[in-house]
Formats: structure tokens, C-alpha cells, sequence
């Protein structure tokens, strides 16, 4: 693809789902409120309570996030690469970027200024925590052993002073000093979970400990990044953080299912044992830019599938169904349950519920309305119905999502078609 087409993708991209009406009267009220302290009162513990909850009251709008993974989404990791076309060879160097080229990031007084480590931060949904966290002006540190992450997707921070990037597996134990932990690594598509299962599980517990091991000596605080699917095929509908699952720990999924349960009986243990500070997030079913294309999820097979003209796959009718949050949304809400005062398990996702076939037709008439849809049979354990109540995350810390699923989907959408060709 010449240059010219991939900086027209860009801009494209730039410049697709602009701010709603309302969002930019919000914006505009907040550039006009005075300055305030970046606090609204601390914890005992010297952590801000939950004030910023989103985006625009954080003071990063849409488009600087946007401009993240739009100037980064064709560039590798730094080092060389080699292509062949037409007989013609090209050896493209990646270098780490200039540090007057990096996005403006908030200059925070020292006692506001946390050391962050990510784990899994290179992945799809820890990438955009780094890129925020980053952005408010904390130093962040990311550990991800690449097994499903990928250095691009951190590409345009190295070098600054306030990242660091480390190679590392989680079931190995971890020195550094830190404040605050958000453990995120571990396999979440099923086809990379369910390739290695044991692999799997000891990611979940021997992760789990190393990380809540290295809050204990360092005091930080830790959250984990638990998963609806703890709730496995849920006789409670919505799901409630009080329901306790029903979860086959057998089954093909159970790997993941169960290794995440046993993550938060960890967390809660080390809580209650060693007074370790923790937060807990339960995931709902996430997409944006940057989902890995071939990771086997729903929403990146059914955009992959309609940009490449062949049909939609559903599995048993396709009656299914699920709840889509945007990726921005998520992050939102793990920033606001990480710096408030709630230690309980929590709910993030979009009770916007749609069934699985629904939600091809919905991609298919945005990308290719002439795709058609497909039904194979159903695999083994897939939960049927699938909503969160987010209620405790409306009360507790502030939070809910501000993306409608369309949004979400048109963005993204523009993301995987500046990707195709390296599909």
C-alpha cells in the first residue's frame, strides 16, 4: 500500500465518529470552569477519590486517544523489517520515537505522580490503560511476555522517560517498586486460552500471586482484571456481582473460567490476610482499536469477515446473548474503581444487550450490507445469555459507559480498515 492511501486511511479514521453535541457542550463547560486541585479529598491511604470517571472530564478528548492508535497502527517495534514485492526488496527501519514527537502528557506534582506497572500492558485492553495512564502524567511500567501482545501497540511511548517496557512472564516473580499494580496478563480469546490450558491456569494463580506478592512488599495497591465469564452460563439474568456462577470446571472453557475464580479468592486472601489494598473488576465483553484480528472473538471475526466479502459466522442460530463495551469506556471505569475507596468486586460492561446474530447484522449493514450470515453448530459450554447489572458501578465509583455500541462499532470498524491489508 503507497504512503499516500495509508495517510488517507489516517485521516479518514481522524476523522470519523466526532464528538456528539452534547459531548462537545460538556467540553466546552469544562474548559471554562476554573482550574481546580487535581483532588477531592484523599483516602486514608493517600489516593484520590473517584472524581474522573471519563474521558472529557479528565481533559484527554476522543480525538488525542484516537491519534494514539491512528499514527501507530502500521508501524512495528523498533528494530528492522524486510519485504519482497515485484522482485523488489525494501528494509524498513522502526525506530523508538523522538522524544519532542511523543503526545503531550499532564505534568503532575510529585505527590499526585504514581509508578505504574501494567501487566499484559501491550495487549488489546491494556494498551489503552497504558496510553491513558501515560497521557495523565504517571509514570508507567509494562510487563507482557508477548504471547498476545504486541510491542506496536506500545510502539509510540518508547523512549519516553515515563515508560518502560520489560519482557516478562507473570508466573515468574517480579522486583520492582511500585504504587499501584493493574494485573491484566492472561490469555482472553478462547482460541488462545483453550491452545494452552495449563498454561492458562498457572497465568491466573502463579500470576495472581507474584503480582499480589510484589503488593505486599511494596504496599502498592492491586487491581485485578477479573471477567464476566466467572459467572459462566448465568441462571441469574442480568448478573449481579453477588451471583456466585454457574461454571463448569471441567468444560473446554474452564481454564479460564476457573483460573480467574481462583484469581479473586487470591486477591481476597491476600486482603484479608495481609491487608493487601485491592480492587477487583469484572469484565464484560470488550472491542475497539487494536483488537489482534485473528483472535478469534466475535466482534473482529464479523468485521474481518464483511471486509473481506465472505460470510458472517453465528454459531446455533446465533441466539445468543452478549453485552459490548467500548474500549474507552472500560478503561474509564478501571481508572475510577482503582483510584477510589471501594474494594468489592465490580461490574464493567454495557447493559446494551444484543443477541450474537443481532449483532452480525448490525456490522454487516455498517460494513457490507450485501454479506450474508452463516449458522454452525454450537461449540461445547457457550454461555447463553450474557448482560451485567452495573448498578454498584454507577453508585460506588461513578461510572458508566458513555459509548453506544454503534459508535464503538464505526470506529472500529474504520480501524480494521486501515489494518485489512495486513490482514
Amino acid at each position: 500500500m503507497g504512503s499516500g492511501n495509508k495517510k488517507q486511511k489516517k485521516q479518514k479514521l481522524a476523522a470519523v465518529l466526532p464528538e456528539t453535541k452534547e459531548e462537545k457542550e460538556k467540553e466546552t463547560e469544562e474548559k471554562e470552569k476554573p482550574k481546580e486541585d487535581t483532588q477531592n479529598g484523599e483516602s486514608e491511604h493517600g489516593y484520590s477519590k473517584p472524581r474522573v470517571t471519563h474521558v472529557a472530564t479528565a481533559g484527554l478528548e476522543l480525538a488525542t486517544l484516537r491519534g494514539l492508535y491512528v499514527g501507530t497502527h502500521a508501524f512495528h517495534a523498533a528494530g528492522t523489517t524486510t519485504t519482497t514485492a515485484n522482485g523488489a526488496t525494501t528494509t524498513t527501519t522502526y525506530a523508538a520515537t523522538p522524544l519532542a514527537a511523543f503526545p503531550p502528557v499532564a505534568r503532575l506534582p510529585a505527590r499526585d505522580t504514581r509508578r505504574i506497572l501494567v501487566t499484559g500492558g501491550a495487549g488489546f485492553v491494556g494498551s489503552h490503560l497504558v496510553d491513558r495512564l501515560m497521557l495523565l502524567g504517571h509514570h508507567v511500567i509494562v510487563a507482557d511476555n508477548f504471547f498476545t501482545g504486541f510491542k506496536r501497540n506500545v510502539q509510540h511511548w518508547l523512549g519516553h522517560p515515563n515508560f518502560d517496557l520489560l519482557r516478562h512472564d507473570v508466573v515468574d516473580p517480579l522486583m520492582v517498586e511500585v504504587d499501584q499494580i493493574y494485573h491484566l496478563a492472561c490469555p482472553a480469546s478462547p482460541p488462545h486460552y483453550q491452545h494452552n490450558p495449563v498454561k492458562t491456569i498457572k497465568t491466573s494463580m502463579l500470576g495472581t500471586i507474584n503480582m499480589l506478592g510484589l503488593a505486599k512488599r511494596t504496599k502498592a495497591r492491586f487491581l485485578l482484571a477479573s471477567t464476566s465469564e466467572i459467572y459462566g452460563d448465568p441462571e441469574e439474568h442480568p448478573q449481579k456481582e453477588t451471583y456466585w456462577g454457574h461454571v463448569n470446571p471441567i468444560g473446554i472453557r474452564a481454564c479460564y473460567d476457573e483460573g480467574k475464580r481462583i484469581a479473586e479468592t487470591l486477591t481476597y486472601g491476600y486482603a484479608n490476610q495481609d491487608n493487601v489494598e485491592v480492587r477487583v473488576c469484572r469484565i464484560f465483553n470488550t472491542f475497539g482499536p487494536r483488537m489482534n484480528p485473528a483472535d478469534g472473538r466475535v466482534v473482529s471475526n464479523f468485521i474481518v469477515q464483511a471486509l473481506k466479502g465472505e460470510q458472517l459466522t453465528v454459531y446455533g442460530g446465533g441466539n445468543q446473548t452478549r453485552s459490548f463495551q467500548y474500549v474507552h469506556d472500560l478503561v474509564d471505569g478501571m481508572i475510577a474503581l482503582m483510584n477510589s475507596d471501594y474494594s468489592q468486586p465490580v461490574n464493567l460492561g454495557n447493559p446494551e444487550e444484543y443477541t450474537i446474530k443481532q449483532f452480525a447484522e448490525t456490522i454487516r449493514d455498517i460494513v457490507n450490507p450485501a454479506a450474508t450470515i452463516k449458522d454452525l453448530p454450537m461449540p461445547k459450554d457457550d454461555p447463553q445469555r450474557r448482560k451485567p447489572d452495573i448498578t454498584r458501578a454507577k453508585t460506588e465509583i461513578g461510572w458508566e459507559p458513555r459509548f453506544s455500541v454503534v459508535q464503538g462499532i464505526e470506529e472500529t470498524v474504520e480501524y480494521f480498515k486501515c489494518i485489512i491489508d495486513d490482514i
